[in-house]
């Protein structure tokens, strides 16, 4: 069973950010505290970087140089926001995340940097102007992945869908792509948590592995997916889904 619902949600993961939505709950339904169900969970998590890693060769090719600068900065981030964790619990933070969660699925909604500099060329505007300068553009774009990075490290929920509306909005590349790379990034944030974790929590691996091993299958056929459906669709799922967990998460925080 572990095995099936971790395919399930590696697929799930790598299409559409949000595999807790399915393994985090299932750990529950079986059994495990809560905050053992989440270590667990982030444990079993990193197997999606393997089958993503196999299965998006072809979007990650040439990408090697981009991928590195924000695995840096995502893991900085994430350990920070891990750290950040041990000294301030979560909670603290829950009256916040709903709404973060909600405009990450609003950007999404919205063009994307590429479609709005075709649309720019489409209708002969010439080049597009640019607000603020290029060095600002990238210190701010920088932070923002940092930023990122400690949440998923700090919080975790939908952090790949937060990413995912950062690359959709900057980034020059299609969607298949760029969702790729956050996949990479959200394993990286998961090795993190694991690594501080297993210090300072208790992981089960006997069941963090065979979930671990269908996470692996599922991240694998994700990519296929993403590669296959038309960008629109699967922003609009997403941002579905985001809009749906930032109810949910508000309701748990604010009643």
């Amino acid at each position: 069973m572990l095995v099936f619902v971790g395919i399930a949600a590696g697929i799930l993961s790598s299409v559409v950010g949000m595999a807790s939505l399915i393994s985090y709950p299932f750990l529950l339904a079986i059994g495990l505290p809560p905050l053992y169900a989440n270590v667990t969970n982030t444990a079993g998590l990193i197997f999606t970087g393997v089958g993503v890693g196999l299965g998006s060769r072809k979007e990650l090719h040439g990408h090697g140089r981009d991928l590195l600068k924000i695995l840096v900065l995502t893991i900085t981030g994430s350990v920070f926001g891990s750290f950040l964790l041990l000294i301030a619990p979560a909670s603290t933070f829950e009256h916040v995340v709903p709404f973060f969660i909600a405009t990450a699925g609003v950007l999404l909604l919205m063009p994307s940097r590429r479609d709005r500099d075709e649309q720019i060329a489409k209708v002969g505007f010439g080049t597009k102007r640019q607000i603020l300068p290029s060095w600002l553009r990238l210190i701010l774009y920088g932070l923002s992945i940092f930023l990122v990075g400690a949440y998923t490290g700090y919080f975790g929920a939908a952090g790949g869908v937060i990413m995912l509306a950062i690359f959709s909005i900057t980034s020059d590349e299609h969607f298949p792509v760029y969702n790729a790379i956050k996949n990479i990034t959200l394993c990286a944030s998961n090795m993190v948590g694991t690594v501080i974790y297993s210090f300072e929590s208790h992981i089960y691996w006997h069941i963090a592995i065979p979930l671990g091993i269908g996470l692996a299958i599922g991240g694998y056929i994700g990519p296929a997916i993403v590669r296959r459906v038309p960008a629109r669709p699967l922003k609009i799922v997403i941002s579905l889904c985001a809009f749906g967990l930032a109810v949910d998460l508000f309701i748990k925080a604010f009643f």
